[in-house]
């Protein structure tokens, strides 16, 4: 079949061997044009139209296109749905090819490779990353004993190593949030410790360490790897940022010339965020997308304190919202920085008004190392450059450590910024091809070359006047266009007085168009240079990129200030706008807040003001039972305290009138109930794995928030796990604890364990309404009030009546002994597990029949406590006597 392919079929068959695994997009003229299987999914996953194409003596092969101009709207669609695609480009024009044009695959796009802006987030980083074993084969002597991360973003050329993530891998893997994840080839159907990224896997040999060392070194010009913090225990880490570079020049080998040198993490400088914690928080994502919060930003936390104004600040502040500090040092340091910032608001105001015009410095950087740059984004460039004499001069006064340190080292690359100043036009083009990128007075032939062309072009301006007066045609116009160049325009009605040496050039419905020899000569002069000051400029600007992309480090190196104090500044702006204050954040046990509020909610609320509250954890009250109705508002509180512990460790301000914090390993969240189908796991399995991870991996240094455990099964055996997980918290793992839940019997643990204290959130009653106050206060709650939620909710009244009627008989139950809850024992509730609640007495017991029978309006207040004691001793099991059993006199049936 191949043999009798067309000469471009067999073109694009070489094109598809090399990339096997990639939909083909093929450059012929306007159209990516798709064949074969290529064709058909992408029919299926972009909704073209699957037609064919004619192919020699071969059959037809199925075609599917898209045009060159819609390219990044396809590339971004294909992306998300995890596909890669080899762009294959036409090389040479197709009136210069000698046969066949030259095509070459220039790129592969994969969700991790991505250099398009239109394909990026700006307010993200986009990280493609290697993971692998440290004990796997080839890792070699000194592994370590955990898993090793590498990861690049292939946009501003970040490289970040984790050389030993150990247990920790999958917060880890989350601070990086991957677009795509590149594992060995023998890992095939291998659980990750991620879900949600493209896998791609890739021989095992390029994680092998001889390898993977030699590319690192050859990638760097380097000799030891020692230089970048590498230790002999590294060496998985080696493993792993081998085969990314070996990968990432398979697939984006241009993005090769802007990477950094590799940043080396290790545990213990950043908190691990697990999964749980994350969404319960709402850091990044919200538990429902459709909520969005003020200027539709989403109802997150960092969707509320991104007050940043650059690219690079954005993408920083979600990295920082993702890896809290556990070092007190840093986090005292930005703690400072802000501090002056917010009580200086004419630097801040300053400062904010130089950073706002800068543009994407890290990116900028990257394309110009990559040649992929154009006129107009080096225009930005140099606006951008501008910038950073006037915001390095705006930080004169400052005194705070970390504001001192980003002035000293903040470059202006005035250098970069002049030399672009001198070559580029004021105002330059989107594309080189449009011309004018170059300024007038840079070059001098191309100066020559535009006199002659703008002399040429002057000429035939004045050929029209000329031409009019010479012929008498008063109608008589000069005009161009790409197809036919030059032409003189002469309507039929004058066609008589047409000079003899007109020549025609084309037939029109209403006239004639002409050339004259002079014409030509001028057009010839006119075009020649074009096309010569086309080749001019580009090579000029060529020139000017590399010399730019000689500097791309220290524009790199300067774009991390730029973030920083993006920021910097942006954490002080929300502490002014809002409220927040600096927390004392400190290296003992207690946790104090003040006037707390969730950042969050307090921004969504629209008919009332948020109420604040005050939580304090010591070492002799460490455990928080927090009781009361649903709808009062304990999930928020929980929220709350770990929104405010995880912004004091980013260095933030904070919402409260006061905090003080200690500094926290980690904050385990269990909030809320969902399954995971795709796991086999019920809504309860989902909950105990949550509540054993935090149990397994918390600290006396942790925080951990609680709602509901144990409300996915069985009161009691509900209470049973609920009470042994307060007990074991308190006990051996000691640490700071806020446990909401309906559970009331756990309020009795105060009386039994030192350092439980009972809170609830209080509520106030008028008839058979409830207001709730938001308010926390000592004590437990007796009630839940749910089936008051419910009539708020709008459940029918029938339904909230009878419910009503059910609770008080199963309020009775449990208070007549026997057969509820009862109290719960020192360590555990004393009730079997076996012996429930029942919801209904028999109908037709002999104690209803006799209270049915019973009027109390005809009995006197002797006989009603002898009847109460008759029914006691029924209930309990003893023999009553007549007179108890039957105290009313049946003959008169009236009172004595």
């Amino acid at each position: 079949m191949a043999g009798t392919d067309t000469p471009l079929m067999q073109q694009w068959r070489e094109a598809k061997a090399r990339h096997p695994d990639a939909l083909v997009f093929f450059r012929v003229g306007d159209f990516y044009e798709m064949f074969y299987e290529d064709a058909e999914e992408g029919a299926r996953l972009l909704g073209l139209t699957l037609t064919s194409r004619n192919n020699g003596a071969a059959a037809a092969v199925p075609l599917a296109g898209v045009p060159v101009r819609a390219r990044d709207e396809y590339l971004e669609r294909l992306v998300r749905l995890g596909r890669r695609v080899a762009v294959c480009e036409q090389m040479e024009e197709a009136s210069e090819a000698k046969g066949l044009v030259r095509r070459e695959v220039v790129e592969t796009i994969t969700p991790g490779a991505v250099l398009s802006d239109a394909l990026l987030s700006d307010r993200r980083n986009n990280f493609l990353v290697a993971l692998w074993a440290a004990n796997g084969p080839g890792a070699g002597a000194g592994a370590g004993s955990g898993w090793a991360i590498a990861a690049v973003d292939a946009s501003t050329g970040e490289v970040v190593v984790i050389p030993d993530a150990g247990e920790g891998i999958e917060a880890e893997l989350a601070k990086l949030e991957p677009a795509e994840l590149l594992v060995p080839a023998s890992w095939e159907g291998r659980a990750l410790p991620i879900e949600g990224a493209s896998v791609t896997h890739r021989p095992d040999w390029l994680f092998d360490l001889s390898h993977a060392q030699g590319e690192v070194l050859r990638r760097y010009h380097v000799h030891s790897p020692v230089g970048f913090g590498f230790e002999s225990a590294d060496a998985a880490g080696l493993c792993a940022l081998g085969a990314l570079l070996t990968y990432l020049a398979e697939v984006q080998p241009v993005a090769l010339r802007s990477l950094r040198p590799p940043r080396i993490e290790r545990p213990g400088e950043s908190m691990a965020l697990d999964e749980m914690t994350r969404r319960n928080l709402e850091l990044t994502e919200p538990l429902r997308p459709d909520l969005t919060g003020p200027d539709a930003r989403p109802s997150t936390l960092l969707g509320v304190i991104d007050e940043t104004v650059t690219p690079m600040g954005a993408r920083l502040l979600r990295r920082w919202l993702l890896a809290p500090l556990v070092v007190p040092e840093p986090i005292w340091r930005r703690q400072e920085a802000v501090a002056e910032l917010v009580d200086g608001a004419p630097t801040r105001r300053a400062l904010r008004a130089e950073l706002k015009p800068i543009r994407d410095l890290e990116r900028l950087a990257g394309k110009v190392a990559a040649g992929r740059v154009t006129p107009r984004e080096v225009g930005a460039l140099r606006a951008s450059l501008a910038q950073l004499p006037a915001l390095r001069d705006a930080l004169t006064e400052a005194a705070s450590p970390l504001l001192a340190a980003l002035r000293d080292a903040l470059d202006p690359l005035d250098d970069v910024r002049a030399r672009i100043e001198r070559a580029l036009a004021d105002e330059p083009p989107a594309t080189l091809g449009d011309g004018g990128a170059i300024r007038q007075g840079w070059d001098a032939e191309l100066d020559e070359l535009r006199g002659m062309r703008d002399g040429a072009v002057d000429f035939i301006a004045g050929l029209q006047t000329r031409e009019r007066e010479r012929t008498g045609i008063p109608s008589l116009k000069v005009g161009f266009n790409r197809v036919f160049g030059y032409y003189l325009e002469v309507t039929r009605a004058h066609s008589a007085k047409v000079p003899d040496d007109y020549v025609r050039k084309q037939t029109l419905a209403n006239g004639e168009r002409y050339f004259t020899p002079e014409l030509k000569q001028w057009e010839e002069k006119v075009l020649g240079a074009e096309e010569r000051i086309a080749t001019r400029e580009a090579a000029l600007f060529a020139e000017l990129r590399q010399s730019i992309a000689l500097e791309v480090g220290r524009i790199q190196a300067s774009a991390d200030r730029v973030a920083q104090l993006d920021v910097l500044v942006g954490l002080a702006e929300l502490a002014e706008r809002r409220g927040y204050v600096c927390p004392d954040v400190h290296t003992g046990y207690a946790l104090d807040i003040r006037g707390g509020r969730h950042p969050v909610v307090e921004t969504m609320m629209q008919r009332e003001d948020f109420i604040p509250n005050d939580v304090v954890l010591a070492e002799d009250a460490r455990v928080m039972i927090l009781t009361g109705p649903n709808m009062a508002g304990k999930s928020t509180l929980l929220r709350q305290v770990g929104l405010i512990q995880l912004l004091a460790q980013v260095g933030s301000f904070v919402p409260a009138t006061r905090a003080k914090l200690p500094v926290a390993d980690r904050i385990f969240t269990r909030v809320g109930a969902s399954d995971n189908l795709v796991r086999g796991q019920s809504t309860f399995m989902v909950e105990m794995n949550e509540t054993a991870s935090i149990l397994h991996g918390a600290t006396q240094q942790s925080l951990v928030l609680l709602d509901e455990i144990g409300r996915g099964t069985a009161t009691f055996d509900g209470v049973s796990i609920a009470w042994a997980v307060t007990e074991h918290l308190h006990e051996r793992v000691r640490a700071k604890v806020v446990f909401a839940t309906h559970y009331h019997e756990l309020t009795q643990l105060a009386d039994q364990l030192d350092a439980v204290v009972n809170f609830n959130v209080s509520i106030r009653e008028s008839g058979d309404d409830i207001v709730f106050l938001r308010r926390l206060e000592p004590g437990g709650a007796d009630r839940s009030y749910g089936i008051e939620v419910g009539r708020l909710a709008g459940l029918p009244r029938d339904v909230v009546a009878r419910a009503r009627e059910i609770l008080a008989e199963l309020e009775g139950a449990h208070t007549a002994g026997g057969r509820g809850l009862g109290r719960v024992g020192a360590r555990r509730p004393a009730a079997a597990a076996t012996d429930q609640l029942m919801l209904f007495p028999a109908a037709d017991s002999a104690l209803v029949r006799r209270l049915r029978e019973l009027d109390p309006n005809r009995i006197t207040p002797l006989e009603a406590i002898a009847l109460l004691a008759s029914l006691r001793a029924e209930a309990v099991g003893d023999s009553p006597s007549a007179s108890e059993r039957n105290p009313v006199d049946g003959a008169s049936g009236e009172t004595r």
